[in-house]
């Protein structure tokens, strides 16, 4: 249709053409695609539209021209919101509460419920919520918390220990073991309530690099600000999530229309608070194994800095290119200096400190 309002084939059309072709068809498209079209009709300063623009909305590709459309444009939503719409099946009913729970800006709301597909589902936190509590403690181990005053606790090839750190794979791998029921079970919720619709609406590169990044943050901050201490846990990356998350509803706070939200985040701050204080009791806690001391609790906060700097600006720029946000840069730089800071610390550090270990297990 949009070739018939340009004759010359220039790619483009005018916004005026665009709007009566938009009152004519409107009746056929979405009414939610139909917002948008009339978004970008409304911020396009230079008097036409681009028809590669127009085919990447309708085929759910979010272009340079729909971002402008979405920051500079005339965002009246004309049509109900979103949360008023009756009718919806139980899948639509549980998307549009992911969509209220995540994003603060109704525009997105709606572009993301017309095209969220469920494929691929968010298999990145399931999997590891999976392997943490199943195939690792229950399947390897036959039983399903390996308890900090079990024998073997210290005698795992998971677990971060500071005579091990040249392992590599240890300052990843402890997040498949826990300090207990409690500490396994509220890091398991938090995975599967905050961390599953997070991936649902931002996707699995992007949760999973937050993830990661605050294991990793978390076990090099054992490794510089509590030395002698190993850790256990996914509360480094659990903590990166929930911690950028609420950040995120903090920033965006008059935009988010999910329900309670003072309150949900009341219990989400009382529930990390409990257990980073158990953890901070546990750690000086006499050791059911001296010399060694039981884990440390640096990995809770190594996450929640990860969260504030890189974890809130990858979830407020929903689908969005991160290589365009200075911040992102600036944030990104200075994790990375961090770690380089952290390898040279573990490299050097320990024996010009002369620093007495535990022994290895």
């Amino acid at each position: 249709l949009l070739s018939q309002f340009d004759p010359d084939n220039t790619g483009y059309i005018s916004t005026e053409k665009f709007r009566s072709l938009l009152q004519r068809h409107g009746s056929e498209l979405d009414p939610h695609k139909l917002e948008v079209l009339l978004a970008l009709a409304d911020s396009n300063s230079e008097g036409r539209i681009c028809y590669q623009d127009f085919v990447n909305l309708m085929s759910n590709k979010r272009s340079n021209s729909f971002r402008q459309a979405i920051l500079q444009g005339n965002r009246r939503l004309c049509s109900k919101a979103l949360l008023e719409e009756t009718g919806l099946s139980l899948p639509q009913r549980l998307i549009r509460h992911v969509a209220y729970e995540t994003l603060p800006r109704e525009i997105d709301r709606k572009w993301y419920y017309d095209s969220y597909t469920c494929c691929p589902p968010p298999w990145f936190m399931i999997t590891v919520t999976l392997v943490a509590f199943f195939l690792y403690n229950g399947v390897v181990l036959d039983r399903f918390v390996l308890q900090v005053s079990h024998p073997l606790y210290l005698k795992n090839a998971l677990l971060y220990h500071p005579q091990l750190r040249a392992q590599a794979w240890r300052y990843l791998t402890y997040i498949f073991m826990h300090a207990g029921i409690e500490h396994l079970g509220l890091n398991v919720v938090l995975q599967l309530l905050v961390g599953v619709p997070l991936e649902m609406v931002h996707g699995a590169a992007r949760i999973s690099f937050v993830y990661v990044a605050g294991v990793v943050a978390g076990s090099l901050a054992v490794s510089v600000a509590d030395m002698r201490a190993p850790v256990v846990g996914s509360s480094g990356g659990v903590y990166a999530l929930v911690s950028a998350h609420l950040a995120n509803i903090v920033m965006n706070w008059s935009g988010m229309k999910c329900q309670f939200k003072l309150l949900r985040m009341a219990v989400a701050l009382i529930c990390m608070s409990f257990e980073f204080g158990r953890a901070v009791w546990l750690r000086f806690h006499p050791s059911a194994y001296p010399p060694c001391p039981h884990p440390s609790f640096m990995a809770h906060l190594g996450g929640v800095m990860v969260g504030i700097t890189l974890g809130v600006i990858i979830l407020r720029n929903y689908e969005q290119r991160l290589q365009d946000q200075t911040l992102w840069w600036i944030f990104l730089s200075i994790y990375v200096i961090f770690v380089l800071f952290a390898i040279f610390w573990n490299i050097f550090a320990y024996s010009l400190l002369d620093l007495k270990l535990p022994p290895p297990p």
